[in-house]
């Protein structure tokens, strides 16, 4: 932060230069013509001494010459090297003075208003990598300080309080991530699980609220499936473990490390019931796996504008939910038209599936650049039901001005 300062300071130098030079020369350019004056002032008085001396007789008309001639060259010895001056103005206005008094609160005022020194502090900040996970948090720490509007500083930092075994601090900051956030409904399963820890694994009616809210929000909410097993778990309810951990490995790809764990756990969960009771817990049939298949064309009047390398992203997205992507699929543009199948298995995050929403939005997009996000050209599609088995077409034809 102190680069920044100093280079701000110099740059607010360079601006009272502006204003300050002009006046400091415009100063000896006043003492220059003052002193002008004064030497002018000084010679006619000399020619009028003079005229009263040879009005008296006392000097000869040549003397009188002489007399004038000598003035006339000191006056000119006087006033060698002076600069021409401009027309009569006001020199040392106090405008530029006051100005220049202004000039460093106004810059410092508007700063602190519209500039982001929050912003370079966090890039400083996070520009080198942390040597443990205690640095992480401290930074994490200093940033939800910096910015406390922030619901993905407060999530990451309840994150880090986890990885430390701190629930009790994890607690507060994803209750503000939840609160920021409108309530989303993988926050609530990280603020209702960091509560269950917190609370030494004791159930509540806060807890029971939570994750009723976020699986109606998302029926395949992970976190809180998970939490509803563990929980069920631990006071001897094992159906219920059991019901609620295959359908938290349902969701899990199959190279998910989490996955064989919640396996073990499932595993063990039967094992107790079957010793409890002396039965056997029925096998679940697997969840079924959603998927919508989708054609993309290109329009003909764009054939001439693409390149047959161009990449072209066609995704899924949630009707009424986040924006990032439930699902994407990577194309060339020689390779349109095409036929795809978007699914649970192409998401790009475990917890946000197309199954767990229950509209979503087709779309395509040609990037140039291979950058997803961003691209020249799109074909939007209108919402269908998630579970649709349909083909559903998509004709790149408009001009990508939309970021997703």
């Amino acid at each position: 932060m102190i680069e920044f300062w100093l280079c701000a300071g110099l740059l607010l130098l360079a601006a009272l230069a502006f204003l300050l030079i002009p006046i400091l020369r415009g100063r000896k350019a006043q003492a220059e013509e003052d002193r002008t004056a004064l030497n002018v002032t000084l010679y006619q008085e000399r020619l009028n001494e003079l005229q009263a001396q040879h009005a008296a007789g006392a000097l000869s008309d040549q003397q009188l010459a002489d007399g004038r001639d000598e003035a006339a060259r000191e006056l000119l010895a006087d006033t060698e090297g002076a600069q021409a001056l401009p027309v009569q103005r006001r020199l040392g206005s106090a405008i530029p003075l006051i100005a220049a008094v202004l000039v460093p609160f106004v810059g410092i005022g508007l700063y602190m208003h519209w500039g982001a020194q929050e912003e370079i502090e966090q890039a400083r900040l996070f520009a080198q990598q942390p040597k443990d996970i205690q640095e992480m948090t401290e930074r994490l720490e200093i940033a939800v300080k910096m910015n406390p509007e922030s619901p993905e500083s407060w999530y990451f930092l309840g994150r880090a309080y986890m990885a430390q075994d701190r629930a009790a601090d994890a607690a507060p900051a994803f209750e503000k991530a939840v609160n920021l956030a409108n309530r989303a409904p993988e926050l609530l399963g990280q603020w209702a699980q960091a509560l269950y820890f917190a609370g030494d694994k004791k159930w509540t009616d806060q807890l029971q609220s939570l994750s009723d809210e976020a699986l109606k929000a998302d029926p395949n909410e992970a976190t809180t499936l998970g939490l509803l097993g563990i929980a069920a778990f631990e006071e001897g309810r094992y159906a219920v473990a059991v019901e609620n951990w295959q359908k938290l490995v349902a969701l899990l790809p199959a190279e998910d490390p989490s996955r064989q764990a919640i396996e073990g756990g499932i595993q063990r969960a039967r094992e107790q019931y079957a010793a409890e009771s002396g039965e056997q817990l029925p096998a679940t049939a697997p969840a079924a796996v959603h998927s919508l298949t989708v054609r993309v064309a290109l329009a003909d009047e764009l054939k001439s504008k693409v390149q047959a390398d161009d990449t072209v992203f066609v995704f899924a997205r949630a009707v009424s939910g986040p924006p990032m992507p439930l699902a994407v699929k990577r194309l060339k543009v020689s390779e349109l038209p095409a036929e795809v199948t978007l699914s649970d298995n192409d998401a790009m995050m475990p917890d946000m599936k197309i199954s767990g929403f229950a509209q979503v939005q087709l779309a395509a997009r040609i990037s140039r650049s291979g950058n997803a996000t961003a691209g020249e050209w799109v074909a939007n599609g209108p919402a269908v039901a998630s579970d649709s088995k349909e083909a559903q077409n998509l004709l790149i034809d408009t001009a990508d001005v939309r970021q997703p």
